[in-house]
């Protein structure tokens, strides 16, 4: 980054701490994609790389006041940012051990033979085409039958998480099925 983008940083930090709110929205304008891309190059996910950049401005906001070398606001923004990724992968690496029951729900294909166990077959083998966190979500919405409220909850994401996540798996299996010719 040149001194001068440095220096404009400065100067928006030290209109901030000075009460100049508008300073603020200029900095969120220049930084939140910065934000949000460097998360998603740790967490290789773009709705936890938005909720990560939104934190992370939570975090900063109220230290902002605080910060002694305005110059170093860059580097010292992009750690927090670092810091909250590598949390949530501590995080999803902790909840992983904990879902074992989930990720090994399956569906019961031992049932006598009818038109629709192969069908069955064929669905639970498209959900396994999905990213894991989409396969999570498709087993415990319909199988387990949750509600998105108790899937967030359980998931420790946000509901709108939880229904971007549905919604893109819905679309990842019509195109699956389709693909493979199971549509009707």
């Amino acid at each position: 980054m040149s001194p001068t983008e440095k220096e404009k940083d400065a100067l928006l930090i030290l209109d901030y701490q000075s009460g100049n709110t508008l300073a603020l929205t200029e900095l969120v304008t220049r930084w939140h994609k910065h934000f949000c891309t460097k998360a998603f190059y740790i967490v290789k996910d773009t709705d936890e790389a938005k909720d990560i950049a939104q934190d992370s401005w939570r975090t900063i906001i109220a230290k902002m006041k605080t910060i002694k070398d305005p110059n170093s606001f860059s580097g010292w923004a992009m750690r927090i940012v670092h810091t909250k990724s590598i949390d949530v992968l501590r995080k999803r690496q902790k909840d992983l051990k904990g879902k074992d029951a989930i990720k090994n729900a399956t569906i019961e294909l031992d049932e006598p033979y009818s038109e629709n166990t192969e069908l069955k077959k064929k669905l639970y083998n498209a959900i396994l085409e999905l990213p894991i966190n989409q396969q999570d979500v498709i087993r415990l919405f319909y199988l387990k039958e949750k509600s998105l409220k108790d899937i967030a909850k359980l998931l420790q994401v946000k509901a709108g998480t939880v229904k971007s996540r549905l919604f893109h798996a819905r679309e990842k299996l019509k195109t699956i099925l389709k693909n493979e010719n199971y549509e009707n």
